[in-house]
């Protein structure tokens, strides 16, 4: 699989991800947000609660489950980066926001791909 191959799958996996979202009544903050710490996939907001959503897309299961990517040092990064983000919102930072991550099979194009979504991680995964 070429590194051309899973960005284009990432890239379609984060639409259907923010489309669902949408969907679901939360709104799209920001799309790939980088720190100096790595990467946010998506940060939205629903009822003045901020998310920040790691998506991972899956065509089929021979590198293992979307939620399986998800280890300690990805949560690490994530908490880092989220940490730069609220910070330069200044003293519009809001008091409540979590980790969700969005997990996306199918096939690029594929009219129905399978959506889980895994709501407030929380640190806890660590």
């Amino acid at each position: 699989m070429t590194h051309g191959y899973r960005k284009t799958l990432g890239d379609w996996g984060e639409q259907v991800a923010s489309t669902y979202l949408e969907s679901q009544g939360y709104v799209i903050l920001a799309r790939n947000y980088h720190s100096r710490h790595g990467e946010l996939d998506l940060i939205a907001t629903k009822n003045k609660g901020l998310y920040f959503i790691e998506v991972k897309t899956r065509s089929n299961h021979t590198y293992g489950l979307g939620e399986e990517a998800i280890n300690s040092k990805k949560l690490q990064a994530m908490l880092a980066s989220i940490e730069s983000y609220l910070e330069s919102l200044g003293s519009e930072v809001p008091t409540e926001w979590q980790i969700d991550i969005i997990i996306v099979e199918g096939r690029k194009g594929d009219p129905a791909p399978t959506i889980l979504h895994y709501e407030n991680i929380g640190e806890e995964a660590l």
